[in-house]
Order: C-alpha cells, then structure tokens, then sequence
C-alpha cells in the first residue's frame, strides 16, 4: 500500500503555535460568522462535570433529557437537575480531567427504560448504568470493560444487529476490541471480541484516532486508526482481522469514512485532537492499481478539535461538520489555548474540489470528548449538546422566525 504526504509537514504549514494561527484575522472570522443556521444557546451548568455527553428520554415522559457525567438534566427546561451516582461529580479542569469522557445511551436490558453508558479516563473502565425507573434512586453500576484505551471508543454497531456496540482498544493486551451489546431482553451480558493482534497501534492508553466505516466498499464495516485500518470479516466475531497499514495522519479525534469527492472510493476524515487542523485523506490508485492516500486540508483554524461529529446539520443531502476547541485540553499547554473556546459548524460544499465552510456557533464553550448533534426538542431540526470544563451546553436550533 502506498502512503503519499506527510501530515507532518502539512501542520507545520497549517501551524503548530498561536504565530501561525495569526493569519486568520478579526475580519475573516466575523466574515464567518453569519452562517445560514440559528441557534440558541442554553447553558445548563458552568461546573466541570464531564467531557462527554449523552440524550434521552430517561423518565419516559416524552422529552428528551441531556446526561453529562453523574448528573442528567430533566427537559425540556432543565431546571431540575438529578444524580445518577454517588461519586466525585465536580472537577478542577485548570489541575487535571474528570471521570466522565465519553457519554453514551441504549436500553441495555430492554426494559423499557434508557440506561447510560460511561467512558471512564483513558485506561480504566466502561461503565453501564441501570436506569431504575419509577423505583427512583441513584443507578446500579455495571462494568462493561476493565479497561479501555485510545481516547475516542465509538458507540457503533459491529455486527449489523441494529444495537451499537462498544469499540475501543485494550491497554493491557495492546488488542482492539468490541464488545457487543447484548440482544435479548434481559440480558446485559457484554461479550468481548479481539479483532486484532496483541501489541497493535492505536490500543496504547492515550492513542488517538478511531472510527468505523466501509473502506474497501464490500459492505462491512471496517475500523480504522490513524495508523491504518482492519478489514472487516464476514463474521464481526471472527478474531485477527486483516490489517492494512496506511499513513492517516497525527494523533485526531473521531474518525469517520466517506466519499468525499465521490469517485468511488471512500476517504477518511479527521481533525486535530491537541494541534491545528482538520483534513481529509483521499483515497485512490497509482498507475499499478495500488491504494494511495493523499492528505488534504479542510480548515487550518483551531485547534484542539478533539469532538467531531459527521451530520447533514442544514438538512441539504450532504453531510456537515461539526466540531469545535476542547477548553483547556491540557491544561493550557496546548498550541491556542488562549484563544476563545469556540464550537461550529462546516458546510460541505461537494464537487471536483469539496470545501467546507466555516459558520461559527459560539465562542465561550467549545466541544468536549464526544458531541450530540440531534434533534432535541422535537421540532424537526438538528440541535448540538456538548460538555466540557466550561459546562455543559445545549444549542437549540432555532428558524428565522424564532428570533427573540
């Protein structure tokens, strides 16, 4: 497999420091500002409870409820505010990090009642969470995983069952893995499935970049990491999937698989998880039939876009983007830390030469370790939901008559 362009060199040029961010002036950026959607801002807490977040209907009372660590927020006004568990739930985002990465929902047991799934701090565990219902009280906590590592385990489904699964790598074997997500009603049985080696990239505890999507256009879904991609089996449970490496750049957040100039052949997108920048890797063919990746940029901005969701946000056939600054990621070590933690939205323009837009959405939030991007209150738009240091935030999409 041939790999061409080094993103090295490609983020050198796009900047590694606040110097070359410079570049995009006061005037561009209000240039941008004025995009085709509205939204509203709700701000449910200024405390730092979690970099992940979660919806759903937790009471079955018709509105949809946000979760965000140990808390979810009641709708669809959020003023009454519950626990889930009794553990730490405030955290100190200037000194260290929360207990509450990655947030995810499913009813588990199929009980009727949504249960809450918690990515912990990269190499501890995965939790589930009980939803008790009318009986009311904190939720029975269950382990999914002892351990999981790289920084972004997706909430996807492996095995084509309809029910997502959980895919993430294994720090104490260096295996990627997926648990499945139990089936039957009752059950909460997670079965662990090896899709790789012993000692693979991308299952070191802070690796970064992780997606799933059809590579090779046979219909399955395949994982990839920034350093290449497994080969899905016709079995999902199948063990030691065959890998191929490919040069898919520096360390990024979600991964996520599409044609991007529709030639036929998917391409892989990402975004900078501690730097600047956002890209895509196209794939093709040299003149011998062998698979090439050709780096290219998207937007060269922010940095720190750890959070990155793939969506149709405008609701016009193409798929969106939606990403933003992970606040303070490292504490303020990271290349634009001082700049304004700020979450939007990029237009997919298609063509011969794709581009995205950029459309600002905010600029005192930012994004987390995962997104929501789903119509919240039921009106038929797409909202956005993200938590971080700053606190959590829901964006309620609004239309043109909408404006207070």
């Amino acid at each position: 497999m041939t790999m061409v362009n080094s993103i090295g060199s490609f983020l050198l040029t796009v900047g590694l420091s606040a110097v070359a961010t410079a570049a995009c002036t006061q005037q561009a950026q209000q240039q941008r500002h004025s995009g085709p959607l509205d939204f509203k801002k709700h701000t449910l807490t200024t405390e730092f409870i979690s970099e992940g977040v979660a919806v759903a209907d937790v009471n079955n009372d018709g509105h949809t409820d946000i979760i965000a660590g140990a808390r979810w927020f009641e709708g669809p006004d959020w003023q009454n505010v519950h626990d889930i568990y009794h553990e730490e739930q405030v955290f100190d985002g200037t000194t260290g990090y929360s207990n509450s990465m990655l947030n995810f929902t499913i009813d588990v047991d199929q009980d009727g009642w949504i249960d809450y799934i918690r990515v912990d701090f990269p190499g501890q565990q995965v939790w589930w969470y009980r939803n008790p219902g009318t009986d009311g009280g904190y939720w029975e906590q269950h382990v999914i995983a002892q351990a999981a590592s790289n920084e972004s385990p997706a909430f996807v489904d492996i095995d084509g069952d309809g029910r997502n699964d959980i895919l993430c790598g294994d720090p104490n074997t260096g295996e990627m893995v997926w648990f499945r997500c139990p089936s039957e009603k009752g059950d909460t049985t997670w079965n662990r499935y090896a899709i790789s080696r012993k000692d693979m990239p991308g299952t070191a505890i802070f690796s970064h970049g992780l997606g799933f999507g059809d590579i090779n256009g046979d219909g399955r879904g395949d994982v990839v990491i920034k350093q290449g991609w497994w080969e899905a089996p016709a079995d999902p449970t199948q063990p030691d999937w065959v890998f191929h490496p490919a040069e898919l750049g520096l360390d990024c957040a979600q991964m996520y698989v599409m044609d991007v100039n529709g030639d036929g052949y998917a391409d892989v997108i990402s975004s900078s998880a501690h730097r600047y920048g956002m890209w895509w890797y196209e794939q093709g063919r040299d003149p011998a039939g062998r698979t090439t990746w050709k780096l290219r940029e998207i937007n060269s901005d922010y940095s720190q876009t750890h959070a990155l969701s793939l969506v149709d946000l405008d609701n016009d056939g193409d798929m969106d983007l939606v990403s933003g600054m992970r606040y303070f990621a490292h504490q303020g070590h990271d290349p634009g830390e001082s700049f304004p933690p700020t979450i939007f939205w990029l237009e997919f323009i298609p063509g011969d030469r794709p581009a995205w837009v950029m459309h600002i959405i905010d600029e005192d939030s930012g994004v987390g370790l995962n997104n929501v991007v789903e119509d919240v209150n039921g009106d038929g738009l797409l909202d956005i939901v993200v938590a971080n240091k700053k606190g959590v935030f829901y964006f309620e999409r609004i239309s043109a008559g909408d404006h207070e």
